[in-house]
């Protein structure tokens, strides 16, 4: 997941970069309201983490903004009030989730995998296409039943192909959800990605997951089990 993240609280901040960068999600932190707005309207994202009580605005305005906009992607409430009024507030203005400080990380994490999923069309965290399944919450493929191991750059091009099945998906794009912002986008690691990532899925070049659209970029081509 490509995350993004509003807190003003240095320590915290901090923590939460590390825990879940540890878990190869990729975090953006802003400390503000401003520089996380700007940051939402720009980049692409998963899923946001807004604080409430931000020092220059309402997180609650940052949201309300994006929705405004059209920016869809889902949004957790992050909060130190643990009055129902300022939940309800939160989740009018359009945010999905909410989680009250103190909390734990792996909730934390387990709440943003679970809105991204949703976000996807997804109820359970076990995504079948066909002979290939895909368990988000053990990160585990297996094709046939074959157990495939992948590296955690691999396994994350794939969750994003998978959450977009059937349609293309740009290098810049993948590119941008794999890597941080500073990273050399010029590089041709994602076509090497691809190749060893259709080699591990498909030895025999039967089953053909990855499609390649020239110029465009590339698509996941098995069909999805609705079952």
């Amino acid at each position: 997941m490509r995350i993004l993240l509003i807190e003003d609280e240095t320590e915290l901040r901090e923590q939460i970069v590390e825990a879940l960068g540890g878990k190869g999600e990729i975090v953006e932190a802003a400390a503000t309201g401003e520089e996380g707005l700007y940051m939402g309207r720009e980049y692409p994202f998963d899923v946001a983490v807004v604080d409430l009580g931000l020092p220059d605005m309402e997180g609650q305005e940052v949201i309300g903004a994006w929705r405004e906009e059209g920016r869809d992607f889902p949004i957790l409430i992050l909060t130190a009030r643990a009055r129902w009024q300022d939940k309800v507030a939160g989740l009018e203005a359009g945010a999905d989730d909410y989680l009250v400080k103190p909390f734990h990380m792996e909730e934390l994490l387990a709440r943003l995998r679970a809105l991204v999923r949703r976000a996807a069309g997804f109820t359970q965290p076990v995504w079948r296409f066909g002979p290939l399944t895909l368990d988000t919450a053990a990160q585990r493929v297996e094709v046939d039943g074959r157990y495939v191991e992948l590296t955690a750059f691999e396994y994350k091009l794939l969750h994003h192909l998978a959450r977009h099945a059937g349609q293309v998906v740009s290098k810049l794009e993948l590119t941008e959800h794999l890597y941080a912002q500073d990273y050399d986008r010029d590089s041709n690691v994602i076509e090497v990605l691809i190749g060893r990532l259709r080699r591990k899925l498909d030895p025999q070049g039967t089953l053909k997951p990855i499609e390649t659209l020239r110029g465009r970029g590339y698509r996941f081509a098995l069909p999805r089990d609705e079952g």
